[in-house]
């Protein structure tokens, strides 16, 4: 059997979708407020990924530019059916429920047409869409309800279950009023489902008890898309609550078959840290576990942890930026000049910093709990520097220019500044996310940050250190996770030279 490893995708990447396509498969996670977004992950054992390109490569695709933080791209399905690949999803806040199509999974996708209710008077309500299609070919989106009006919290939506219409794939529209399917087994936030037909059974998948400690996985069956369904004896199949398990959070699943003919699920879930396993740095990342069935239900082992060896990056800016390169609310081309300087990145300012919703930003996922990034830039004409982001209220900077090299965090309204002289205009900003030192007592945090500098031709400055436990997904409530990256708030910054290095010991 193939190695699994876990996390199978590090870093932020929640809500896995996976395909299988003639012995290669597919895997689509959540972007929220990033662009590009809905990146797709190719494999062909389950063990080596590559990311070969996005779904939302164009402004236009996804409507992200004034979602608030944490809307966005919530929660892709992926499927293939009749040579076309298929991909349904939330742009919550955003444009509302999409359908996506492709010949290629690596792209170019469709500019994404939106799902209409059966009066065409609106997108179908409701998050984390499943599309499915029976024998009879026709088309079932499957999703978890949601009402905004008459909630005891008008920004907290009532769940309604687990709701479906069948829909025509040429004009987008329901064919009829939604219907409820089944509501689990009674936690809250019935979300995320997924309908599978195995040796003429269907198979409904959801998670439960909110995407935190108390997330599951729950299965029902039934004899049509339709239902009616009844749960499993055994549900919910998938929980790492009040467990010691190292993985926390466990759920959100789509199963699928593996390489060597044995059933996979893919789901996510978190990697805390502390004495109380408290703090997740990373946020949510997409693990595997294995899946035997008996008796006509599944069982979903729990979620080991295995990571992989550490990884190094380097960039040196002489060409086109990859795939792994993400921006805010915006896509990367349109703020990273790269023809303006050789062999360099320069980032022209516009007025903003990294506490508005459209910074001047370009960055990369932390995709190790031990993490160490150095940017080379020129600030000779300008300031900015280098940057941890879970959104704009939690980073923390180490900004150059002006003759000054300040650390600086902002922690939900917290401030706090580190200031040293610069005498170069080159330098190497460091941000390096390590291990606690030990004696701090039984509660500990996530990590410590250290922030330094090396001017051009000199020692390692180091300016300050930032408790890590503020930039994770428990204090900021964030669905995204760390993104490390570069940024300019004044003139032009030329970054000359990109390196991260990190592993999960």
């Amino acid at each position: 059997m193939s190695t699994l490893f876990n996390p199978l995708i590090n870093g932020f990447h929640p809500d896995p979708s996976v395909v299988a396509v003639d012995g290669v498969y597919y895997l689509a996670t959540s972007t929220f407020e990033y662009l590009p977004g809905i990146p797709i992950h190719r494999s062909t054992d389950f063990e080596t990924w590559e990311l070969i390109g996005h779904v939302a490569t164009r402004p236009d695709q996804l409507g992200v530019e004034e979602v608030p933080t944490g809307g966005g791209a919530w929660a892709p399905t992926i499927r293939h059916h009749d040579g076309i690949f298929h991909l349904v999803i939330t742009d919550a806040m955003g444009r509302g429920m999409l359908h996506f199509t492709a010949t290629d999974a690596a792209g170019p996708w469709s500019d994404g047409d939106l799902l209409l209710k059966a009066d065409g008077t609106g997108t179908i309500e409701g998050i984390d869409p499943d599309i499915a299609w029976d024998a009879d070919g026709a088309c079932f989106v499957t999703f978890s309800g949601l009402q905004l009006s008459g909630a005891l919290n008008p920004n907290q939506p009532t769940h309604l279950g687990i709701q479906q219409v069948r829909v025509d794939l040429a004009s987008h529209r329901a064919l009829e009023e939604p219907r409820s399917l089944w509501s689990g087994t009674g936690l809250m936030f019935p979300e995320a489902p997924h309908l599978y037909d195995v040796d003429g059974a269907w198979y409904l998948v959801i998670a439960e008890g909110g995407t935190e400690r108390g997330h599951s996985i729950s299965i029902a069956r039934g004899p049509s898309p339709e239902g009616p369904f009844v749960g499993a004896p055994g549900n919910p199949l998938v929980s790492a609550r009040s467990t010691p398990r190292p993985i926390q959070n466990t759920g959100h699943g789509d199963l699928v078959v593996g390489p060597d003919g044995e059933w996979l699920c893919v789901l996510l879930g978190v990697r805390p840290r502390s004495g109380t396993r408290a703090f997740s740095a990373l946020g949510r990342e997409t693990f595997v576990t294995p899946v035997t069935w008996a008796d006509g239900w599944p069982a979903i082992a729990p979620v080991e942890l295995n990571p992989r060896p550490g990884t190094r990056a380097e960039v040196v800016f002489d060409g086109p930026l990859d795939h792994e390169w993400v921006a805010v609310r915006r896509l990367p081309t349109e703020i990273a000049d790269l023809d303006s300087r050789s062999s360099a990145l320069v980032l022209h300012a516009d007025g903003t910093t990294l506490a508005d919703s459209r910074p001047v930003f370009v960055g990369r996922r932390q995709e190790h709990l031990t993490n160490a990034v150095t940017a080379r830039v020129d600030v000779s004409a300008g300031v900015g520097g280098l940057a941890v982001r879970y959104d704009e209220a939690f980073r923390i900077e180490i900004e150059a220019g002006g003759g000054t090299v300040t650390a600086r965090t902002s922690l939900g309204g917290l401030h706090q500044e580190w200031s040293a002289p610069l005498g170069t205009d080159v330098v190497d900003l460091h941000l390096d996310s390590r291990r606690p030192a030990p004696g701090r007592g039984i509660v500990s945090t996530s990590d410590m940050f250290h922030l330094g500098f090396t001017p051009d031709g000199g020692e390692r400055v180091e300016l300050a250190q930032v408790d890590g436990r503020f930039l994770s997904s428990e204090v900021t409530e964030s669905f995204t996770g760390r993104v490390i990256g570069v940024y300019a708030v004044d003139g032009d910054v030329a970054v000359l030279r990109w390196a991260a290095e990190g592993d999960d010991e």
